[in-house]
């Protein structure tokens, strides 16, 4: 669908698609308005002309209400992550390229949805190497799946009770949580609560530019 957007309307999709997938709630016009660096009025000026265009929906009578439409996808959504699947490889011997015309969709894979089709992927950039072992390691990305439950075995984004967020193993014990270091250098984390973020569905390197 062409929605025609001006860049500030763009902008605004943008920071409302990145703070329910991040935060989990809508941006309030105020807190959009000094994103953008213009007036609150503008700002409500553009999100009516969004929900004019289709492209934007809100609750009435609701703080934080705005969110995307069914079906609308922001722009810069638009580069692809389909790639053809050629075949299967070794890692110890050479085989023959052979004809494939399938494709492996990343986007299918790995950008999960809410049941009212909005995006709950979101991606961290991972700093220390306490889950080095699990193939981890300082510098990657991981895409995290929004969720407040896990099972035990999930690698978890965990907030702790000290304001503090980890990347570890979840394991619910008998009387405590248990959050374990995939490094021999690391103490696993043992919390009676500890709120739940979301579950690792991947993780991205990146060799050389």
């Amino acid at each position: 669908m062409n929605l025609n957007l001006t860049p500030k309307q763009l902008r605004i999709l943008q920071l409302i698609r990145d703070w329910r997938v991040r935060r989990g709630y809508s941006p309030t016009m105020q807190e959009l308005a000094d994103e953008i660096g213009v007036s609150k009025v503008t700002v409500f000026e553009h999100v009516e002309a969004l929900i004019k265009k289709g492209a934007l929906v809100r609750e009435p009578n609701k703080a934080r209400s705005l969110s995307i439409a069914d079906g609308i996808a922001v722009p810069d959504e638009a580069r692809p992550l389909r790639f053809p699947l050629v075949g299967r490889i070794a890692a110890g011997h050479p085989i023959e390229r052979v004809e494939n015309t399938d494709e492996i969709d990343l986007a299918d894979m790995l950008v999960a949805k809410t049941q009212k089709g909005q995006e709950s992927t979101f991606a961290l950039k991972v700093e220390g190497d306490s889950m080095r072992d699990e193939g981890i390691l300082d510098g990657d990305f991981v895409l995290i799946e929004r969720t407040q439950v896990a099972q035990n075995g999930d690698r978890v984004v965990a907030l702790l009770p000290d304001g503090s967020t980890t990347l570890k193993t979840f394991y619910k014990e008998d009387d405590h949580i248990r959050l374990q270091p995939a490094n021999p250098n690391f103490e696993p984390i043992r919390v009676r609560f500890c709120q739940v973020q979301g579950v690792v569905k991947a993780v991205v390197r990146r060799y050389g530019r």
